[in-house]
């Protein structure tokens, strides 16, 4: 991670490509960021309304379930899988291309250091796009919640919204943007990583692709048991 930064000699150049991931990364992937995230809330919720149909449970405590499920687990989660297979599937196969045609002995060659030419910026670039990534989830999921419990239970948004603040804690929220940044700075680099061991031309590089998924996705997954020990 030092080396990365270390090793660049011109922030103008770097921070170009920088931004550049940004968008790859950030402003591209919201549209499926909103889609799954808009559904998972609407199944919290119907399941929410499903198990308290016997009525001994006041409605708004679905609001209150699903504006917790969202914030600390639902939002940074999901979003965290679906990144894995748009982005960290497509850095990989970037940079594992980049590696079996020697494109990256080229950069060298011209005194690039690849670690921080190929790396850094997507690194980077994560880490500053996960946590706003997480924001859209936790409004398009909150929002999903809200539509299906006034359909499945017909619980109204005044009841709705007071579950929300019921249990709200602002540290939720702030949790949920901490899960991103760990999330984004672990896909990219291990798709980074698996790209530049990539090795036996397209097989190796298809190869790399479904490692990085099926790394990524445990990753994530021990990260958030690792991260709700540490900050719950």
């Amino acid at each position: 991670m030092t080396k990365m930064f270390r090793s660049v000699k011109s922030w103008n150049l770097y921070l170009g490509f920088t931004a550049d991931q940004m968008v790859n990364i950030g402003a591209q992937s919201i549209p499926i960021v909103m889609l799954t995230s808009l559904f998972s809330g609407m199944v919290t919720s119907v399941q929410a309304a499903y198990q308290f149909e016997s009525g001994f449970v006041p409605t708004w405590f679905v609001g209150s379930i699903v504006g917790e499920s969202v914030l600390l687990e639902l939002a940074p989660m999901i979003t965290g899988l679906v990144m894995t297979g748009k982005i960290g599937a497509t850095i990989t196969a970037e940079i594992g291309t980049m590696r079996v045609t020697e494109q990256i002995d080229a950069l060298e060659s011209l005194s690039f250091d690849p670690v921080s030419f190929l790396i850094m910026p997507r690194v980077l670039a994560a880490a500053i796009m996960f946590p706003i990534l997480v924001i859209v989830a936790d409004f398009c999921g909150i929002l999903g919640g809200l539509f299906a419990a006034q359909h499945a239970m017909d619980v109204s948004a005044q009841e709705f919204i007071r579950g929300l603040r019921t249990w709200f804690r602002p540290w939720d929220a702030w949790f949920g943007l901490i899960k991103g940044i760990f999330f984004g700075i672990a896909i990219t680099s291990i798709a980074s990583y698996k790209g530049f061991t990539t090795e036996g031309g397209a097989e190796g590089v298809g190869k790399s692709t479904t490692s990085t998924v099926v790394i990524s996705c445990m990753v994530i997954v021990l990260l958030d048991y690792i991260l709700a020990e540490i900050f719950l």
